[in-house]
């Protein structure tokens, strides 16, 4: 479960035990770490037979930009892509498709790529074909660096998803977790961002005490999240590309769940005073002023912003249980919107603003449901049992979760509409509280 969950069951009085035991000591290091392992575990019903031809003139020790477009769509559920070893032909953009040749290895779209000189730089130029008609679908150039050679593939992936399934892509994007080394007490934590696909990933922060909730800021350029330096907790903001960062919120005996206002101006939060009252709290992080949104003698935690940036979701245990309730910012009343199971919470909202990702209570485990606010239809979209922490991807597609198997952290994600799974895993950690951002 997640922390503020961990503690939203708990009596308060034992929390703020906990809290008092625990200090950090914690740096900004941009170094690498070990890469999350993808297995993808469930693809979906009816995938879309493509091909991706390998790119010509690839560059670059170790980039093969058409099996990273091949893993994103994979990854992806939404096609089964054919062996490279079964290519009858590999052409480049430009040149000639022999279309019964394609057609005999049943492939309804073929992809062909190539990777250019550009003055100083370089061009990624890609041609998304349809085999039945011989259309062409897509016809790009993308600019492109060496170093980020990959990111430019992630890209190409989008773009295909997008013409084929009508929304946008998220592989060109971000995950930021934590990662546990050892056991108690001499455990390390490090708050790790990498690519999507888990490669590229990066320590930005290393501390022998806990570090949870990171949140990406709208933009993908900072990173919030709520460490213990200094022996209580504290809501620190990250600039991911200095590594500068600054404490914003240490009052009271609990800083807990930062949550983005949806322009990057405001943080939510859940203050407790030190009489152990947690409400919502919103921080103007220009001026650092606070304006309290709820007060209530019950939990209330885990904020998350509508995507109009005027009303909070979040999880309180006002009614006896933890549920999900939604307030205005200004002059108005919390509202319960989870109805369906005994328990439901930390919520995150899509980028449309029409589901609720949340954790909810199903045959005897914590699963992800997914919650349909116009009609407040819950539907599980994982197995448990121990599923928590889900995120949306920035197109609305996809979940990052943390979840345990074999008795180890680890992450997963799930389609929302096809079901389709991956699991990654770290060698030597456990994984846990993720966030997906965009690439800024």
């Amino acid at each position: 479960m997640t922390d503020s969950v961990w503690w939203c069951r708990q009596p308060w009085r034992v929390v703020r035990l906990w809290l008092c035991l625990v200090c950090c000591a914690g740096g900004w290091s941009a170094t690498a770490t070990a890469q999350l392992v993808v297995q993808i575990t469930r693809g979906s019903d009816a995938p879309i037979p493509v091909a991706v031809v390998p790119f010509v003139g690839n560059v670059g020790p170790g980039v093969d930009l058409a099996a990273v477009v091949t893993a994103d769509l994979e990854r992806s559920g939404r096609f089964k892509v054919l062996p490279r070893t079964d290519l009858l032909a590999q052409p480049a953009p430009g040149e000639p498709l022999l279309w019964a040749d394609w057609r005999r290895l049943a492939v309804d779209h073929v992809l062909v790529g190539r990777v250019r000189a550009n003055g100083a730089t370089l061009a990624v130029d890609y041609e998304l074909y349809n085999v039945t008609t011989g259309e062409r679908l897509l016809g790009l150039s993308l600019p492109a660096a060496l170093p980020t050679l990959r990111t430019s593939a992630h890209r190409v992936a989008d773009a295909v998803y997008e013409r084929l399934i009508g929304v946008p892509g998220a592989f060109a994007s971000r995950l930021a977790y934590v990662a546990v080394e050892g056991r108690a007490p001499q455990q390390r934590f490090r708050l790790v961002v990498a690519d999507a696909d888990g490669e590229n990933a990066t320590t930005v922060l290393s501390s022998q005490q806990p570090v949870m909730a990171p949140a990406f800021s709208p933009d993908g350029t900072q990173l919030a999240y709520v460490s213990f330096e200094g022996g209580r907790s504290a809501v620190w903001v990250q600039q991911l590309r200095t590594g500068e960062r600054e404490r914003v919120s240490a009052r009271g005996s609990l800083n807990d769940a930062p949550a983005w206002s949806p322009d990057g101006t405001q943080l939510a939060l859940a203050l407790a005073s030190e009489g152990g009252n947690v409400d919502l709290w919103v921080l103007q992080l220009a001026a650092r002023t606070l304006v309290r949104v709820t007060n209530d003698p019950a939990i209330d935690t885990e904020p998350a912003f509508a995507p109009d940036g005027q009303s909070l979701y979040f999880t309180s245990d006002r009614g006896g249980r933890a549920q999900i309730y939604r307030v205005p910012l200004v002059g108005g009343r919390p509202q319960r919107v989870s109805w369906e199971g005994a328990y439901n919470a930390r919520p995150r909202v899509s980028p449309d603003g029409s589901r609720l990702a949340l954790i909810s209570t199903a045959a005897g485990g914590y699963r992800i449901g997914v919650l349909e606010l116009a009609t407040g239809t819950l539907r599980s979209v994982t197995d448990g049992p121990n599923d928590e922490s889900p995120a949306f991807a920035p197109n609305g597609q996809w979940l990052v979760f943390a979840a345990r198997r074999a008795g180890r952290g680890v992450l997963a994600t799930v389609a929302i509409d096809s079901g389709a799974r991956t699991v990654l895993t770290a060698p030597a950690a456990d994984i846990r509280s993720p966030t997906w951002g965009r690439l800024p």
